[in-house]
């Protein structure tokens, strides 16, 4: 027989989950308005008065909700976090609930089939719409979550908000921020709510993220450019030389290959079937994928170095010349339990070593980001897991993530004792950075349940 404890317990999930439902009309709502501002972080993308018209907007919604002290606070890189809070009971635990309202830029002529602005259904059930997913659809998560918590009774733990303004930006506004005013985020439990599950339905969360550091590499022969005809041969050519460079960075079977640097990391969590990564990544039909092991070995445990930009002239409008000069930014991420300075120390070297001919070059370091790993033990996350899993109805799986979230780092150095989670809506099939975004209101259903179950347990300590 069930104890009363448990049917009481039943009952106010099952409460829970009704309330949750009936509010999706209202999230679906939030949504549309939220996906109306353009709040891109970049005044040469959209006006600064789009992301401050959707910071007020979050500021309104998180005080109706019932937090108190909602305000907007401008970060060192311009932009405007919106944080506030609600107490709990004397003694509770703090939940500090991440997200961004800030988001990618998108052109309608980029391959939209609705208009990117406006939150569109499409015929699959799912919500169209630029952040409809990335990290839009993570901040009605949150309101649902609350708003449905609040409808049954106080809240049972502390809860405090914060909603980054400048996150694809990677400017580091609030990460700057944080350390001098870190009484106001100082939490036992962090809920980085900008990731997503594996597949539309299958709870997940990801339990690292890989670091990423770059460098500029530049080589050059030549005064100026010159006739390749009356000197190709023996005048070496800066752009064969920078490919030599490169090509150096992956073996025959495309591993990345770094001196110094062991890539033989193995991904402990839930497999990524090659079919569905093919899918994910678009690859064309007939072109191979590249490496050897496992792909979420590959993409989650393993290092990864990639050219994301090249200076060398294009083919429209190119001469018969011998450059004098060529540049490449390489963009190398890192695995966890490895520092990305000593990555980025290792990769330096490795290109100095590569340059051939006696090239005059220079490696000027860009950017460098740590790897993190969440926690997989606590309370907090014991409690998550019960959530997501009575949410779902399915058991609960880990993932990686080979972007990088660099103020996961920030937090961890802040609040060394915190357990720091990582979940979302941004499944693969989201498209989240690409033309047609979109987001399972299904995904925002379940997880604004399992933040409530979440919220509700830790509390009660369960």
């Amino acid at each position: 027989m069930r104890s009363i404890r448990g049917r009481k317990s039943a009952a106010a999930s099952a409460e829970l989950r009704t309330k949750v439902a009936e509010l999706m009309p209202r999230a679906k709502d939030d949504l549309a308005e939220l996906v109306a501002f353009r709040s891109v972080a970049d005044p040469v993308e959209q006006p600064p008065e789009e992301c401050e018209k959707a910071a007020d907007w979050i500021v309104q919604a998180f005080t109706e909700v019932g937090l108190t002290g909602v305000k907007r606070s401008t970060t060192p890189d311009g932009s405007d976090c919106v944080h506030g809070h609600a107490p709990g009971p004397a003694g509770a635990p703090t939940v500090l609930l991440y997200c961004h309202y800030d988001v990618q830029p998108a052109v309608a002529q980029d391959g939209w089939r609705t208009p990117p602005w406006e939150l569109t259904e499409g015929d699959d059930g799912r919500w169209y719409g630029r952040g409809a997913a990335d990290c839009k659809g993570n901040v009605v998560v949150h309101l649902t979550a609350l708003r449905a918590l609040l409808a049954l009774g106080p809240l049972p733990v502390t809860v405090k908000v914060i909603v980054e303004g400048s996150e694809e930006q990677g400017t580091g506004g609030l990460d700057a921020r944080l350390p001098a005013h870190a009484d106001l985020l100082r939490a036992d439990a962090i809920c980085m709510v900008d990731t997503g599950n594996a597949a539309v339905g299958q709870p997940t969360l990801s339990t690292s993220l890989r670091g990423e550091t770059s460098v500029d590499v530049t080589v050059e022969a030549l005064a100026g450019a010159v006739h390749s005809g009356a000197f190709g041969g023996p005048a070496p050519d800066p752009v064969t030389g920078l490919i030599a460079v490169l090509a150096s960075l992956h073996d025959a079977d495309g591993d990345t290959t770094v001196d110094g640097l062991e890539d033989t990391g193995i991904w402990p969590g839930v497999e990524y079937p090659a079919d569905r990564f093919r899918a994910d990544a678009r690859v064309l039909d007939g072109v191979e994928l590249v490496g050897g092991g496992a792909i979420a070995d590959s993409v989650w445990a393993r290092f990864s170095a990639t050219v994301v930009g090249l200076d060398v002239p294009p083919v429209a409008g190119s001469v018969l010349a011998i450059q004098p000069s060529a540049r490449a930014r390489v963009s190398l991420r890192v695995p966890p339990g490895v520092k990305a300075t000593d990555a980025q120390d290792a990769l330096v070297e490795h290109l100095r070593s590569r340059v051939p001919w006696g090239l005059r070059h220079a490696i000027d370091r860009m950017t460098s980001g740590d790897p993190f790993a969440g926690s997989l033990s606590g309370p907090a996350f014991e409690a998550l897991r019960s959530g997501l899993e009575e949410a779902y109805g399915r058991p609960l799986v880990t993932q990686g993530e080979g972007g990088s979230i660099p103020l996961c780092t920030v937090f961890e150095r802040t609040f060394p004792d915190a357990e720091i989670m990582l979940y979302g809506v941004e499944e693969p099939a989201c498209r989240i950075h690409a033309a047609n975004e979109s987001v399972a209101p299904s995904e925002i259903e379940r997880l604004a349940l399992a933040e409530a179950l979440f919220l509700r347990a830790y509390g009660d300590g369960r």
